[in-house]
This record gives structure tokens, C-alpha cells and sequence, in this order.
């Protein structure tokens, strides 16, 4: 299976039910299958959804959720994990990043995932150990953790930042902690900010 990136990584799955991590973005979106508990995680596989520049919006789009689709049906994890959508002041940017999650979400939808979202910060501070660091220090955390061969890419490693945090605050967070609201098909849960052990600094 293709995902359009020169570097992924494999290994092969076992009994647990995986995760699917995601850092939306139109042109580069990572991906990330994730499985076990906080204390011991195997990445089964991550790489970057490349749309390039001469691909229109809705083509990107088709090819981000078509690519999820393909990992949610080889690896059939029962929740996805992703970042929640962060201020930004250009309203063109934000219809775009937007709509990359629209696509990321529907192919969650489709498959009957619950969906986590967590904020940027947090997601920093879960990995590296402050909300403010750089995509280089989360890359390498992320290899380290996980003893990868190789420092992902930063769009990939995002994604397995944001898969790290799931599993964390699926073990540190009692069910009255988190927040759940309820569509007609979907659950999404919302970590609350006061995560145990996850306090910014």
C-alpha cells in the first residue's frame, strides 16, 4: 500500500487493536498506527500523504480520505487520535486545514472510529516534555521512545506525537474526565486540559 511517502516503517500487527494518528494538513498530511498502552508502544506504521502543488483541493482531499480509508481497512483500529484545530488568522488557511480534516474525519466516520482530538500543547508537552518545542525535538523524541531505525519525517512523527498523547491520557484520564459529545453517528472525546501528569510548565 502506497501512501505516497518515501519513508515508512512497519512492523507486523498484533492481537491489540491499533490506533490511527493523524496530523491533517492539505499537501502533507502523517499518519501514524499506534498500538498498546502507555507503558509499551509498537508503531506498526507511519508515513506522509504527498498531494502535490498541481493537484486541486478536492483532489487532495479524495486522495487524503481514499489513503486513510486503506490504512483504517488494513490495520481496523477502533479510535483515531488527531490535533485539535489551532488560531490562525488567515480565514483561506484555516477553510483549507479545516477541510483536510474533513476528510481525515470522514474516513473515521465511514469506519464507526471514536475520534480524540487533543490541543497542540499538550501534545508537545506529552512527548518532549514542554508545549513549546520544535518539530526537530519532537522527531527525535518520538524515535527515541519508540526505538525507531530512523527520526521520521516531521509531518509522520507529529502524527505518532499526537498517537503517544492518546495512549497517555487514555491511562492517566477516568472517563469522568473527558468530555464526549455525540452526533448521530459520531463520538468525539475531547482530553480535558487538566490531564494528569500532563500540566504545562
Amino acid at each position: 500500500m502506497d501512501f505516497g511517502s518515501p519513508t515508512t516503517y512497519h512492523l507486523p500487527p498484533t492481537a491489540s487493536s491499533p490506533l490511527l494518528a493523524i496530523d491533517p494538513s492539505l499537501r502533507s498530511t502523517g499518519f501514524a498506527i499506534l498500538e498498546g498502552s502507555d507503558q509499551k508502544v509498537r508503531c506498526l506504521e507511519y508515513g506522509v500523504i504527498h498531494n502535490p502543488q498541481s493537484l486541486s483541493v478536492a483532489a487532495c482531499l479524495k486522495n487524503i480520505h481514499e489513503r486513510l480509508a486503506e490504512a483504517i481497512d488494513k490495520y481496523h483500529p477502533e479510535a483515531m487520535a488527531l490535533e485539535q484545530i489551532i488560531y490562525v488568522k488567515s480565514l483561506s488557511v484555516a477553510i483549507v486545514m479545516g477541510s483536510a480534516r474533513g476528510a481525515a474525519l470522514l474516513a473515521a466516520e465511514q469506519a464507526g472510529l471514536s475520534v480524540y482530538e487533543y490541543p497542540p500543547k499538550r501534545i508537545k508537552q506529552a512527548v518532549v516534555g514542554r508545549g513549546g518545542a520544535v518539530k526537530d525535538q519532537v522527531g527525535f523524541m518520538v524515535r527515541a521512545l519508540l526505538g525507531l531505525r530512523e527520526t521520521p519525517p516531521s509531518d509522520a512523527a507529529d502524527a505518532i506525537a499526537i498517537g503517544l498523547t492518546h495512549l497517555r491520557a487514555m491511562a492517566t484520564v477516568l472517563p469522568s474526565n473527558v468530555k464526549v459529545s455525540k452526533t448521530k453517528k459520531e463520538k468525539r472525546f475531547t482530553a480535558m486540559e487538566g490531564i494528569e501528569g500532563m500540566k504545562e510548565k
